[in-house]
């Protein structure tokens, strides 16, 4: 029974697991994203179609049956019927009403690669699906770094208002005894208490920011994301392959077996055919104008087809297709450019992000030390407490700006990583 239920709570924990890194995030959303069934739904559809395809080489049996009525038939002439009679034939003729059951069988021998050529464009376009559902999913990871830094920079700026808050509330308790003991005016004590909860106001809205950016990141993870961490990034040495460089090759080899099999229809075809049938009037046409009865007919034969009026649209038909081609090859071209263009940029604002951090804690330490001093002039009473508050604001600040800096880097990083494709 205790067995039981630790199994039950560890079911339980390993369905709320939290993922708190960037690359997690990444992982769950792509594999919750809905789009990700059609994989196999492609897959499954695509060995469907491949399967009907090859159905093509077995022996095509047509069964039928028919009865008719007919105005005229085969007879002999008079003449001749009269030659026939004397002799002591009775040639009763073919009768208007025949019937006919039989089955017809043909297979095919050679197609010209008609076949096969349809296989690999079933097998090709399953693939250009593939590739066009693995663009829309790897688009989802730019939503998922939006996401994820917008709720990462309003963590921190709301972790820099609450050490603000600390500071606020410190000073504002070291006012209110200054108050009581008359070394300090209740005004100055208002003041302090008045920004300490303007900068309380200001926790609750980023506060209430950060929790709907992290409920969206839940919905696009699939599961709750109870906060975020900074991410570490290697340097970008290397890049991968783009799934939409996939997808327009994928395109361009659909295309290449679609001119594959426009050769095929240029070909004749070769097949082998049986015809049988139960009936009358059968083969023997002499036969059943002397008796009227059912009978059993055959016939085996080989059979060439040529259509030659594939000929007539063959060279526009490729050159639509060599057209085609050239505007997947040109998309090709201007992906790269763009993205080449893109990590240039993203480069660039990585070294400014570079240069800027180097300075921000040089102005931290100014700050600091400016507000450290306005402190101790308060402890004597030499100081507007306005000034304060303006010291603390400017040091909050500095600290701040050196939060959203880390962050825009990171994040900088991580768009970067995307551009690439870099893992």
């Amino acid at each position: 029974m205790k067995f039981k239920v630790l199994l039950v709570i560890f079911s339980f924990l390993s369905t709320q697991s939290y993922g708190q890194t960037l690359q997690e995030c990444i992982q769950m959303a792509e594999h919750n994203y809905p789009l990700i069934r059609k994989y196999d739904l492609i897959d499954q559809t695509s060995a469907l179609t491949v399967s009907n395809i090859q159905k093509d080489w077995l022996p095509q049996v047509t069964a039928s049956a028919q009865a008719t009525l007919q105005s005229d038939v085969t007879a002999w002439p008079d003449e001749m019927q009269s030659m026939l009679a004397a002799s002591g034939l009775n040639v009763k003729g073919l009768r208007k009403d025949q019937y006919r059951i039989g089955i017809d069988l043909v297979q095919t021998v050679y197609d010209g690669g008609n076949i096969q050529a349809r296989k690999d464009i079933a097998l090709l376009e399953a693939e250009s699906e593939k590739a066009q559902a693995a663009v829309d999913i790897y688009a989802v990871r730019k939503r998922v770094i939006e996401l994820y830094f917008a709720t990462l920079l309003l963590e921190e700026q709301t972790k820099m208002q609450e050490n603000l808050l600390t500071y606020l509330k410190a000073n504002e308790s070291k006012l209110e005894s200054m108050h009581q003991n008359g070394t300090a005016s209740l005004s100055d004590f208002n003041t302090v208490r008045a920004e300490r909860l303007a900068v309380e106001q200001q926790i609750e809205n980023l506060l209430s920011q950060a929790s709907t950016c992290r409920a969206l990141l839940s919905i696009f993870c699939g599961q709750e994301i109870a906060h975020t961490e900074k991410p570490e990034f290697a340097d970008v040495a290397g890049s991968g392959r783009r799934p939409e460089l996939d997808y327009i090759d994928s395109s361009i080899r659909l295309l290449d077996a679609k001119d594959r099999l426009l050769n095929s229809s240029l070909l004749p075809k070769v097949s082998v055919f049986a015809s049988g049938f139960y009936g009358y009037p059968g083969y023997n046409m002499f036969e059943d104008m002397i008796h009227h009865r059912w009978s059993l007919n055959g016939m085996v034969g080989m059979r060439v087809t040529w259509n030659i009026g594939s000929f007539y649209t063959a060279r526009s038909d490729r050159a639509k297709l060599r057209h085609q081609i050239s505007i997947a090859e040109n998309r090709r071209d201007v992906f790269l450019f763009n993205n080449r263009i893109e990590q240039i940029q993203q480069q660039s604002n990585l070294q400014r992000f570079q240069r800027i951090m180097k300075m921000d804690n040089e102005i931290i330490s100014l700050r600091s030390s400016v507000r450290k001093a306005s402190e101790s002039k308060l402890d004597h009473g030499i100081i507007d407490v306005s000034e304060l508050v303006k010291d603390l604001k400017n040091e909050n600040n500095a600290m701040l700006q050196k939060s959203v800096h880390e962050i825009e880097y990171l994040k900088e990083m991580a768009e970067l990583n995307f551009t690439t494709n870099n893992q």
